[in-house]
């Protein structure tokens, strides 16, 4: 018998899904947040979260959610690499 979604997923990666759905609402800054909360740095929780957003279990457990974040990371990416071609043209 399979396991649902969500029980394919750590207390930790439900907790961090969930800090992603209502991160924004509390008057505590996010990095502050998460390093309260999950005891990691901002860069070893993008680390984590990435890892989550690939991950099908959280993509059934929570797909609203991961779509959201899948968007915003390949926008991040795509922004990123149109910034080093234009720095690429302008050093020639």
């Amino acid at each position: 018998m399979e396991e649902a979604p969500h029980q394919q997923l750590s207390q930790r990666d439900r907790a961090i899904l969930d800090f992603e759905q209502s991160w924004w609402e509390s008057a505590t800054p996010r990095d502050q947040a998460v390093r309260e909360q999950f005891q990691l740095t901002e860069s070893e929780y993008a680390e984590v979260l990435n890892q989550l957003i690939a991950s099908e279990a959280a993509l059934l457990a929570e797909p609203l959610l991961i779509r959201r974040l899948r968007r915003l990371r390949d926008r991040r990416r795509q922004q990123h690499i149109a910034r080093r071609t234009a720095d690429q043209e302008v050093a020639r």
